[in-house]
C-alpha cells in the first residue's frame, strides 16, 4: 500500500491533470475518467488515514 506522502503527490498530479483537461475543454468522458481516478486516490488516502488512527 502506498504511503501517505506518495498518495498526496499522486493526488496533486491528477488534480492538476484534471484542471488542465478542463481548461483545454477535453471531452466530458475524459474529464469523468480523470475525476474517477482522483476519487479513487482520495478514497485510498482516506482509508490509509483511518487505518493509522
Amino acid at each position: 500500500m502506498p504511503t501517505i506522502n506518495c498518495l498526496n503527490k499522486k493526488i496533486e498530479k491528477v488534480r492538476l491533470k484534471m484542471y488542465e483537461a478542463y481548461a483545454n475543454s477535453v471531452e466530458y468522458t475524459e474529464l469523468v475518467k480523470i475525476s474517477q481516478e482522483l476519487d479513487d486516490l482520495l478514497n485510498q488516502l482516506d482509508r490509509l488515514n483511518a487505518s493509522n488512527n
